[in-house]
């Protein structure tokens, strides 16, 4: 057994995580009686969290072109190859409940935001790209934006512990790079330069904020634990652990805090900018 696939099976034995997205499911069905029928299709029914996984993005995903049955197939057969994906969707569903106020139960995420739906969906398509299944993936984007508004490249190696804000209006191109515990807003954009099918996409640290309406453009670096304000147009590198603001953005100060991804804190002060 390999090491991924170890680390899998000791999660599934003791899974908390699991455990809560099944008590908000209970409490559903409890307080909610329209909506027990799919509280119970979709996390009930099932033994563990990636098949709740599998399904629920399945159904969101369903259209006739590639039916849900069909989609639950094709993740079913990537989650054997890739275990790693439910560890990493454990994970960001983490860090949606430890960073979201709006978020108040385990279950929410994986049933009702579309920023979390999403990057879990580009996890499976990611996986089929890297596995040659390049047209499963492509189509998997290109649903995923059309029902979630989220345009991921499949290309895109993602870290841990990612964060979508409302996620409606995200674009992440081909050769961009994200790293863990990443926290971004709605209509952020990671493009690139130009019409060269080289390296031309941002490559974004640990730990970094971007705030709002967010262009990064170009093959630069986002320092770790950076912050990046709301609405802000980036064009050149940015150092770890600062502020950048403006268009084009320039380096205002410090990040204000450790981890910026996890505060959430896109707020910057006018004299900040007029300094």
């Amino acid at each position: 057994m390999s090491s991924s696939a170890r680390k899998s099976a000791e999660i599934k034995a003791v899974d908390p995580v699991w455990e809560a997205v099944r008590a908000g499911a209970r409490q559903i069905v409890a307080a909610e009686p329209s909506l027990s029928g799919m509280a119970i299709s979709a996390i009930l029914n099932h033994d563990t969290f990636e098949q709740a996984l599998a399904h629920r993005l399945a159904a969101r995903l369903n259209h006739d072109d590639v039916s849900a049955d069909l989609i639950r197939q094709a993740f079913a057969e990537t989650l054997s190859d890739a275990p790693e994906i439910g560890e990493m969707a454990r994970v960001d569903l983490a860090a949606t409940l430890e960073r979201d106020p709006a978020c108040h139960r385990a279950i929410e995420p994986l049933l009702f935001f579309k920023g979390y739906q999403a990057i879990q969906t580009h996890r499976f398509a990611h996986a089929m790209y890297r596995a040659g299944r390049r047209d499963f993936a492509l189509y998997l984007q290109s649903r995923a934006s059309q029902v979630f508004q989220v345009d991921i490249n499949p290309a895109v190696p993602m870290g841990r512990g990612i964060m979508l804000d409302h996620g409606t209006g995200l674009v992440i191109g081909e050769t961009a790079v994200v790293g863990d515990n990443v926290s971004m807003l709605q209509n952020v954009t990671l493009g690139g330069t130009g019409k060269s099918d080289q390296d031309r996409h941002p490559k974004i640290g640990n730990g970094v904020l971007i705030g709002a309406g967010a262009k990064v453009l170009g093959n630069i670096r986002i320092g770790d634990c950076s912050r990046i304000g709301a609405g802000s147009v980036v064009l050149k590198e940015v150092p770890p652990r600062v502020t950048v603001a403006g268009v084009p953005a320039k380096v205002i100060g410090e990040a204000g805090c450790a981890q910026p991804a996890l505060v959430m804190d896109q707020v910057v002060l006018v004299h900040d900018l007029n300094g």
